[in-house]
């Protein structure tokens, strides 16, 4: 079976899924500050919650939602998988607002716009997760992307250590995987999901509820399983970097976690959006430090972790002090 894990976080599930924990009591104490504030965020009768009605009305958080508010592994940002959202055919809109409607039994007035494809109510929808997103997610993308980064690294143990096998059992306590089969345990309803030779995406959420990983609802779009990441190894991720940024500064901390991934001068300097003079000067003073090494590749100059870098970026001891 073909599986691969998103490389990055996908704002799209996570924009559906943190709606889905807001209308219920809050079951994580690591939360108790955002679950708060977001609720406070989202009262009726404040501008944010007026503009994001529609969104809130048809993503039903106590069964199945619509598919179209997650229309593929978001992994080019908020923007893309926004477009796509904007972008979904008319057939799957009238379906899935028909299953939410179902569902609900009321659903706001625009949604029936929105069933029949209407660019207005297609842009209301988009516009609300938007705001939503920078009202309510944004403020915790930091920890997310952290959570992420330590899921990542766990998934990567597991196949070191077991290959497929492992690694979907490693997912949560209801998933196993055996003889080529994964079955999740007390899935909401009973279905036979074939890949048919087109694999499976695995895709970490943050604001997944500590439940069962889910998929999508409509078999002929592409096979995913999203489960939840381990927030409490995201917070302790935060904190490193915060104190990692206190002791060598905010961008050299940055820059050390990009050379964990290795990468030439220009390729660090465009993704913090510096010139590749001062990408320079900050890689110099790290390898002088001895936390980076650098070696000429053609045209090119690439960076990577020294040891001693690693083992700051790390939080573990350095190679003297074992």
């Amino acid at each position: 079976m073909q599986t691969r894990i998103v490389t990055g976080p996908d704002p799209l599930w996570e924009i559906t899924l943190s709606s889905h924990l807001l209308a219920r009591r809050n079951e994580d104490p690591l939360l108790l500050g955002w679950h708060r504030a977001a609720q406070q965020s989202l009262r009726a009768g404040t501008a944010l919650r007026g503009r994001a009605d529609l969104f809130l009305g048809v993503n039903w958080s106590h069964g199945d939602f619509p598919d179209f508010l997650t229309p593929r592994p978001g992994e080019g940002g908020v923007d893309d998988g926004l477009e796509a959202v904007g972008s979904t055919c008319p057939r799957q809109l009238r379906r899935d607002v028909d299953l939410a409607a179902a569902a609900r039994g009321t659903l706001p007035a625009a949604a029936q716009e929105l069933g029949e494809g209407r660019p207005a109510a297609l842009r209301e929808l988009t516009t609300g997760m938007r705001e939503y997103f920078e009202a309510v997610v944004r403020p915790q993308w930091n920890w997310v992307t952290a959570s992420f980064a330590a899921d990542h690294a766990a998934r990567s143990r597991a196949v070191a250590a077991g290959g497929l096998a492992a690694l979907l059992d490693s997912l949560h306590p209801s998933v196993s995987f055996e003889d080529g089969v994964l079955r999740v345990a007390d899935y909401p309803r009973d279905r036979d999901l074939h890949l048919s030779g087109r694999g499976l995406v695995l895709v970490p959420s943050f604001f997944k509820r500590a439940t069962r990983p889910i998929t999508l609802i409509d078999d002929d779009l592409p096979p995913v399983l999203v489960y939840q990441v381990d927030r409490g190894a995201g917070l302790l991720a935060v904190r490193h970097q915060e104190a990692l940024s206190a002791l060598v500064g905010r961008t050299r901390a940055a820059i050390l976690e990009l050379c964990a991934e290795g990468g030439s001068t220009s390729s660090i300097a465009a993704r913090l959006n510096q010139s590749p003079s001062t990408a320079s000067e900050h890689l110099a003073v790290l390898r002088q430090a001895g936390l980076v090494y650098s070696e000429r590749r053609r045209n090119s100059v690439e960076h990577r972790l020294a040891p001693l870098g690693m083992a700051l970026l790390e939080g573990r001891p350095g190679p003297a002090e074992q």
